[in-house]
């Protein structure tokens, strides 16, 4: 794509989402820093596994771009970012064109709020980096709208409890929510909680979640709404934090079926976002990592992608926060893409 450079592809799948995998999600990222020819990094997916690799990037000076991670942890230093890039805390080397969490989950509140008209709310969350914090996020604005949450905090759900969600459904089923919030991912207890919903007699509540549950068709195995079952999947939401109406999807959709043979997914197009922002770098500064790292995060130079034009922050968070709103579509027995907003830089 840039004339004098060949580009190639090198990856490395974490596999896993849990903290507890830190080390080898190290690795991986440590591997791409001992090649001097890898100059730039797309990914990763998860906010935990970035929370493992940040440092080890940030150490070597190698560019993270995540089109997916959204803690707002990785990037913002109230929120403790600086304790990921203890090496060179004025060097970012990380950014991402997701918007962030405290973004996220207030878009997930105004669905409850505003979409679904529910007044009432009950909320679990996986504990985890990327589901505690945005059930914490959800929680907030769901009250600032004039919802109320019940018993006024998020019920946390660690490893050991995820088999079993009776005790919580029990004691939600008697609160009588309007509305159902899980922090977290699908492997951590997302399609579960909503299977269990339906046996206890809860299947009619309207749930939702972050992009952490959109993650497939009915048909798909061991998607949420694979998981969820056929009573499970109705009256769900899913917030994914990537603009679905991208400036040329046509093009795009069928560019990406032509190199693939498969329809892109959601975060698709903003992985190809951070490879046209890393293309653009090595078109202006050439093939040094360490300036390629300083162009892309100067917060003056700015980005034509496939999601529009984009810059970074001076934390290197996207310019654009935008969230695409979607829900079970019982015709396709898949997610459905129903409206996207703009939330500015507050929410």
């Amino acid at each position: 794509p840039v004339v004098g450079w060949t580009s190639t592809l090198s990856s490395s799948d974490d596999a896993v989402r849990g903290l507890q995998d830190a080390q080898q999600f190290a690795k991986n990222v440590g591997t791409l820093v001992n090649d001097s020819k890898v100059l730039g990094m797309v990914g990763p997916y998860n906010s935990n596994v970035a929370a493992a690799e940040i440092p080890v990037a940030n150490a070597a000076g190698l560019l993270q771009c995540s089109p997916a991670n959204t803690n707002v942890s990785l990037t913002k230093p109230e929120f403790g970012a600086l304790d990921l890039r203890k090496t060179n805390p004025d060097k970012i080397a990380y950014v991402r064109v997701a918007t962030t969490d405290d973004i996220q989950g207030a878009a997930g509140a105004d669905i409850a709020y505003n979409t679904v008209k529910a007044k009432s709310v009950f909320v679990v969350d996986d504990t985890e980096t990327y589901g505690k914090a945005l059930a914490d996020v959800f929680v907030t604005q769901f009250q600032k709208l004039g919802g109320t949450v019940i018993d006024g905090s998020s019920h946390r759900v660690g490893k050991a409890q995820q088999g079993d969600f009776t005790a919580l459904l029990t004691q939600a089923k008697a609160k009588n929510p309007d509305y159902v919030f899980f922090g977290g991912v699908t492997t951590t207890g997302g399609g579960l909680l909503r299977k269990q919903m339906v046996t206890q007699g809860m299947g009619s509540t309207p749930y939702g979640g972050g992009d952490g549950i959109v993650d497939g068709s009915a048909a798909t195995q061991g998607s949420f709404l694979n998981l969820a079952g056929p009573d499970g999947d109705v009256n769900t939401y899913g917030t994914v934090a990537a603009i679905h109406d991208i400036p040329d999807p046509t093009k795009f959709a069928n560019d990406y079926k032509k190199m693939f043979n498969s329809d892109p997914g959601s975060y698709s197009a903003p992985g190809y976002a951070c490879t046209q922002v890393i293309l653009q770098a090595l078109k202006q500064v050439g093939t040094y990592r360490e300036k390629i790292r300083a162009y892309v995060t100067d917060t003056s130079h700015t980005y034509d992608t496939v999601l529009g034009k984009i810059s970074f922050d001076a934390n290197g968070d996207t310019s654009q926060h935008i969230i695409s709103d979607y829900k079970f579509d019982p015709s396709t027995k898949d997610w459905a893409f129903f409206q996207q907003k703009d939330f500015g830089s507050g929410g």
